[in-house]
């Protein structure tokens, strides 16, 4: 991520080897900067986003910017790889999103932040076709609750299962929030392997420094990979015989089986 009203970080992060650019126009931006930010915004998304995923994170729903921002992101057009609500808390936040929103492609992404967004986490990932992605957002949710961001796994396992398990009833991903430290270190990669195998799909990171340890983290590796290829080949060919089951190096192959495996593809773009 990188603020949209600082034009040199911003390029910096759009030419880094993330998978996507959020350019910020909320919490990185101060209040005189927002218009001129999201125009400096507008016209990033205009000279990268054919090239590369760039997303924007708007301004919150009960700010004086909202609207303005959403309208920002209709009038890019397919340029545009998604809007990013932050404090998304209610489905009547997602659905003003889409009526500003009218008929232009842009694809949403919600950080839930709050308690009311954590509490209401299942109807807020069903509300909206365009949502592609739930992200947690530690720094806020953290405050509000009176809760450390950086307490142990456990303190915060049970809201990143409740997200997960929302996300996934409503076939959306979801992205663990920002570890709230620059550096690529053991406390870095231990929060990130931990999430992965939550079931987590990705992370946002702060510095590039954490780009390739995140990226190795979340890609499958080439074992992996090859496993569901096999698994999909077998059960693609017990199929073509007519069987009802099928077998794998003494594994019983059923249909979980094979969502898991095109899971494991779709990350690496196979799927």
């Amino acid at each position: 991520m990188a603020p949209a009203s600082d034009d040199r970080k911003a390029r910096k992060a759009l030419g880094s080897a993330a998978d996507e650019v959020v350019l910020d126009l909320e919490d990185a931006v101060t209040a005189d900067n927002k218009s001129s930010a999201r125009d400096t915004a507008a016209g990033l998304v205009a000279e990268f986003g054919d090239r590369r995923p760039v997303s924007i994170r708007i301004n919150a729903f009960d700010t004086e910017w909202f609207d303005a921002d959403v309208a920002a992101c209709a009038a890019m057009g397919p340029s545009l790889g998604s809007l990013i609500l932050p404090k998304a808390e209610s489905v009547t936040h997602l659905a003003a999103v889409d009526r500003l929103l009218g008929d232009a492609p842009a694809r949403l992404q919600i950080l839930v932040e709050t308690p009311l967004g954590i509490r209401d986490i299942g109807p807020i990932c069903g509300a909206s076709d365009r949502l592609d992605a739930v992200i947690i957002g530690y720094a806020d949710l953290g405050a509000t609750l009176g809760r450390s961001s950086t307490a142990p796994r456990s303190v915060w396992h049970p809201i990143q299962d409740a997200v997960l398990v929302a996300a996934r009833a409503a076939g959306v991903s979801v992205v663990d929030g920002p570890h709230l430290t620059i550096a690529d270190d053991d406390s870095f990669r231990n929060a990130k392997t931990w999430v992965r195998d939550l079931g987590f799909d990705g992370t946002w990171v702060i510095h590039p420094a954490q780009i390739d340890s995140a990226t190795e983290i979340f890609t499958p590796d080439p074992e992996a990979v090859a496993d569901a290829r096999r698994v999909l080949a077998a059960l693609d060919a017990a199929a073509a015989r007519g069987d009802g089951a099928a077998k794998l190096d003494g594994r019983m192959l059923d249909e979980a089986l094979a969502v898991s495996a095109r899971r494991v593809l779709a990350k690496v773009g196979s799927a």
